[in-house]
Order: C-alpha cells, then sequence, then structure tokens
C-alpha cells in the first residue's frame, strides 16, 4: 500500500457571516466534506478569507467541525482569518485546536 506524500485536502469557503443564521449549513457541508476524507489521512481547510463577522455560534459551529475531525484523526486548518477572529481564537484559546494559515497563497 503507497501512501501519497500529500494527505488529501479538501477546501470549505466559509459564508461572509459565519452566525446563528448560517452555521448548520456551513456546518453540514464541512461535515460531508471530513466523510470524503480517509481516516487519519487528511484535512480540512476552512477559507475565511471572505469571512467578515463570526459570533459565538459561528465559533460553536467551528468547534463542532473540528471535534468531529479529530474524532477520524483530521486537521481543521483555518485559512485567511483576518486579524479580528485571529485575536477571537486567541481570546477563547481556541487557535491551539486549528491550524491558522494566513491568507489565499496566490498561485500563477
Amino acid at each position: 500500500m503507497t501512501m501519497s506524500m500529500r494527505p488529501s485536502e479538501k477546501v470549505l469557503a466559509a459564508p461572509e457571516e459565519l452566525g446563528l443564521d448560517s452555521r448548520t449549513a456551513f456546518r453540514r457541508a464541512a461535515t460531508e466534506l471530513l466523510e470524503q476524507l480517509a481516516e487519519g489521512a487528511g484535512r480540512l481547510v476552512i477559507d475565511l478569507a471572505g469571512t467578515r463577522q463570526i459570533d459565538s455560534a459561528g465559533l460553536g459551529a467551528l468547534m463542532l467541525i473540528q471535534r468531529k475531525a479529530a474524532e477520524r484523526r483530521l486537521t481543521v486548518c483555518l485559512r485567511g482569518a483576518n486579524e479580528e477572529l485571529r485575536f477571537l481564537l486567541v481570546l477563547t484559546k481556541l487557535d491551539d485546536l486549528f491550524e491558522l494559515e494566513s491568507g489565499p497563497l496566490s498561485r500563477p
């Protein structure tokens, strides 16, 4: 059995406002992507570049997604989180649960 050098990766763009109204659909989409990844080999990248606002319900959704990923030994990476959101993650001590990546990498 050969293992690929790069684990598979799924990317999910978070909504502009991640909160009470959008959290259920967002969590459902994330769960579907996690289920497509092989257990123990892969990561879900949540692209937050377009997200302007996250409330406590949105943070809760991120935590539930992370918990689901951990059950399957997968990683959740938050990409492109703005300064305010990064501060919020540090403040709530959630920054340790996620890989944090800066903005989207520009590829030619």
